[in-house]
């Protein structure tokens, strides 16, 4: 939930890679030859301890709820809010979470994917103050219980993913064709399906409600999801370029300067960003012939700023909801509530500019920010 700038933050939170398992983070050192940066072994101490209780967690969550896990249900076919990173996706997700009848993975279960049924109401009742108060990013407030990105609990789960490049942001790309799923085999795209649907299990075992699930990574992978979901629904957000290359920037810096083993890197990040939205806009219209009619719709950040309850209405409409007027009081009172929220502001260089026209001029043409 966004809240206002002037809300202070605490210094302390816990690491990305504090959540995954001991086979997971050995495979990533390895991978890696080992190279922490010695003002990070700390941290990675503190990561080979914590991975192996989660390994423990998660053999015993498996021997008590395994079979019943199996048999959960997913209530309908999810909600996917996707988007390139820095669109709003998170505003959009939180705002449509507002409606009761939505369910979403939280916090804790992307970040401790692992053994949530285990310890969930533990650290909830008793461990709150774990929890990073606002992203290292921007203003957006955090904590066990806000709405986050599934790709989180897919990579500390081991799966191929873009986010995994955090723990060693000097090093080459850990998957390539992770963001897409393009460079996994058949038997790890198969992998990748299971592990996805067990865990929106471990999110539903408590809560059979219908999932909204946000992670611009999906925005890649449409076609993999619909073979999964083939009546699932996706909310597109779009921002202006000229605003998202910045802040994306910004994003891979603080990202990797926050959960990563080594300092960040001063070069290569605003090609990768340039890289990936390419790949994120490509595979997005390749899909866009696979929607059927009422599964699909589009707005843009900008719009939702200004008018967000009527953009929200729209979504409902284009996709086929029931159920706004009930959620509509609830999203006024969450407007209300965070009130005074500031994003954070990023300017241009002039070569950055014609760059970003260069190269993404198609994106910026067909959404009309040209």
């Amino acid at each position: 939930m966004p809240t206002p700038a002037k809300r202070p933050s605490r210094r302390w939170a816990p690491r990305f890679f504090q959540g995954t398992d001991a086979v997971t983070w050995a495979r990533l050192l390895y991978r890696n030859r080992f190279a922490v940066s010695p003002r990070y072994w700390y941290i990675a101490g503190i990561v080979s301890v914590a991975s192996t209780a989660n390994l423990v967690l998660r053999w015993v969550q498996e021997g008590l709820y395994g079979r019943e896990l199996a048999r959960t249900p997913l209530a309908r076919h999810p909600v996917f809010v996707i988007g390139h990173w820095r669109t709003g996706t998170t505003l959009l997700h939180e705002l449509l979470v507002q409606d009761p009848q939505f369910s979403y993975p939280d916090f804790f279960a992307c970040f401790n994917p692992n053994h949530r049924l285990l310890t969930e109401r533990f650290f909830k009742t008793y461990a709150n103050w774990m929890a990073p108060q606002q992203r290292p990013m921007d203003n957006m407030a955090a904590g066990w219980g806000r709405p986050q990105e599934d790709e989180f609990a897919l990579a500390l789960l081991g799966l191929p993913s873009t986010y995994t490049d955090l723990a060693f942001p000097r090093r080459p790309p850990q998957h390539p064709g992770s963001l897409d799923l393009s460079g996994l085999s058949a038997g790890e795209l198969a992998r990748w399906k299971r592990t996805f649907v067990r865990f929106l299990k471990t999110v539903s075992f408590r809560d059979g409600r219908r999932l909204v699930l946000k992670s611009p990574p999906h925005t890649a992978r449409v076609p993999h999801l619909l073979d999964i979901f083939p009546d699932a629904r996706f909310v597109h957000i779009v921002r202006d370029p000229h605003v998202v290359f910045p802040s994306t920037v910004n994003l891979w810096k603080s990202m990797a300067g926050r959960h990563g083993f080594q300092p960040p890197p001063t070069e290569g990040v605003e090609e990768r960003v340039f890289r990936e939205f390419r790949v994120i806009y490509d595979r997005l219209e390749e899909a866009r012939p696979l929607f059927r009619p009422g599964r699909f719709h589009e707005l843009r950040y900008e719009d939702l700023v200004r008018d967000p309850v009527g953009e929200v209405r729209k979504v409902y409409a284009g996709l086929e909801l029931d159920g706004f007027a009930a959620a509509e009081p609830r999203l006024e009172a969450y407007l209300r509530q965070t009130d005074g929220y500031e994003t954070n502001k990023y300017a241009l260089t002039e070569g950055q500019r014609a760059e970003v026209d260069r190269r993404w001029g198609d994106v910026i043409r067909r959404y009309g920010y040209g």
